[in-house]
């Protein structure tokens, strides 16, 4: 089981769980809500893809995907280009100020890894454990 890390927000200095989520490793694609920054998983096993998504795992969804989504519970939208935010203040979490953070806590920094400084790349992130799965409409 994955386990959870602690950050903190850059604008209101609270500390948040959050865990990384290596979209690689699971054939996922993610989107964040561009309200809350609720997390959305789209695996890429999921059987009910449909054809007009041009799904493709390994990062963040494409526009064609994230038309097909639900809204979040919030009234929000799953996006592409949508990040993750504070679960206190709701301020977007800069990629680049969780830096800190990531690589204190990832234990393959001491091996040379590096976090990507970025909501774009392979990996995503769930803060506050504040997620959803295969989200697709019907």
């Amino acid at each position: 089981m994955p386990r959870d890390d602690i950050g903190t927000c850059e604008s209101c200095s609270q500390t948040f769980s959050y865990r990384l989520i290596h979209n690689g490793f699971n054939d996922s694609a993610f989107a964040y809500c561009d309200r809350c920054g609720c997390s959305a998983s789209l695996s890429g096993w999921y059987k009910a893809i449909p054809p007009a998504a041009h799904f493709r795992a390994h990062g963040p969804v494409t526009p064609d995907t994230e038309v097909l989504l639900q809204g979040c519970r919030c009234g929000g939208r799953f996006c592409a280009t949508a990040s993750p935010r504070c679960p206190h203040c709701n301020h977007e979490l800069s990629a680049e100020s969780a830096t800190s953070y990531i690589e204190a806590n990832a234990q393959g920094t001491a091996k040379g890894w590096k976090w990507q400084r970025s909501w774009q790349g392979l990996y995503s992130i769930v803060v506050d454990g504040r997620a959803v799965s295969d989200v697709w409409l019907n």
